[in-house]
């Protein structure tokens, strides 16, 4: 072989080695947790494993559309965080991979009862309360009455002071749209949507934005997982966290590893060090205050305290099944956002 020659084939040799090394070493992450969290698990999940990651953080109804819309061509691996009903939905329509992980004898039973209904698909990370928080100087300011339970929301006091999301984005105001009828009822859950909708001042696109902005005083009460509230209060703000009085639905938030991913070894890697105590341990370091589904993850003592919390027995399989999620979602559509304000 010349040396030309020579040149050229060890040329084919290294770029075959560098390109396999490449895919080897990407993964690209869905993420539906808050953005501060996303980040740091993207950077701890590369400094333990050198495995480059390329993040997107994305609302649970956003990420879920985005998936769906690519599945003839998937270009995500993991999908982590947010909450479990469109994960589910997602695992009923096939748009996640089945997947058991090795550390799951370390997990909870509410997060292994979260995979055993969605066929191994996808898998409990963390679970938290819905609630709601409200901005107590702003409370003041209005001379309005402290909120105790969902129906104070309706008084006509709280026109213009009452913020949550928008369903179809955010999982966590599905939660809330199932949450009311589960509570209720479905009539009296609807008519719950309507009388709230009247008191709304904006429906936002992520879940936790609401009580963002009751924090910076741009709104008075927001719908939300109370671990976010606790977020706002822990950071300074004037921010009290409500557990409504007649009960509460709850999340399981989770992960999931889409159908067709490109970098499945890797995708299955980050599966299993997202389940360790040390990756879970991580939320602590962004004041993130869910419940952990490993075991041996710690909890923050500033974290909403479940046992003490008057939780309904969230139908996740029912509510986190395509057709009554898809059902929902249009009567909201239909019923409630087309109401004047």
């Amino acid at each position: 072989m010349n040396r030309k020659a020579a040149v050229f084939a060890g040329s084919l040799v290294a770029f075959a080695a560098s390109a396999s090394m490449a895919h080897a070493d990407k993964l690209t992450l869905y993420c539906s947790a808050q953005e501060d969290w996303c980040q740091l698990m993207a950077r701890s999940f590369e400094d333990a494993t050198g495995i480059d990651v390329n993040m997107t953080r994305k609302s649970s109804g956003e990420t879920f559309a985005q998936i769906r819309a690519e599945s003839s061509n998937p270009k995500g691996d993991v999908w982590w965080g947010g909450t479990g009903d469109p994960h589910l939905q997602a695992a009923e329509e096939g748009l996640t991979a089945e997947y058991v992980s090795p550390m799951r004898d370390q997990l909870h039973d509410w997060a292994i009862s979260q995979a055993e209904s969605a066929g191994n698909r996808t898998i409990g990370i963390y679970s938290g309360a819905l609630g709601y928080g409200y901005n107590s100087d702003l409370l003041a300011a209005n001379n309005l009455p402290e909120p105790a339970c969902w129906k104070d929301l309706l008084k006509p006091e709280y026109k213009g002071h009452v913020q949550m999301a928008n369903p179809n984005s955010s999982g966590t105001a599905y939660t809330t749209l199932a949450s009311m009828v589960q509570i209720f009822g479905e009539d009296e859950g609807f008519e719950f949507m309507k009388g709230l909708h009247a008191n709304i001042n904006q429906y936002t696109k992520s879940g936790s934005a609401p009580i963002k902005a009751a924090g910076r005083g741009e709104n008075t009460i927001g719908i939300v997982f109370m671990h976010d509230a606790v977020k706002q209060a822990v950071s300074g703000f004037p921010v009290k966290v409500v557990a409504p009085c007649e009960g509460t639905g709850y999340e399981i938030g989770s992960m999931s590893i889409i159908d067709g991913a490109r970098n499945m070894d890797e995708a299955k890697k980050f599966y299993d060090w997202a389940l360790s105590p040390e990756a879970q341990n991580l939320a602590l370091e962004v004041n993130a205050f869910q419940v952990p589904s490993n075991k041996g993850a710690e909890t923050s003592e500033s974290a909403p305290d479940m046992s003490q919390i008057k939780l309904i027995d969230y139908d996740f399989k029912k509510y986190g099944s395509s057709d009554e999620r898809k059902r929902l979602l249009q009567k909201w559509d239909e019923d409630v956002s087309t109401l004047p304000q």
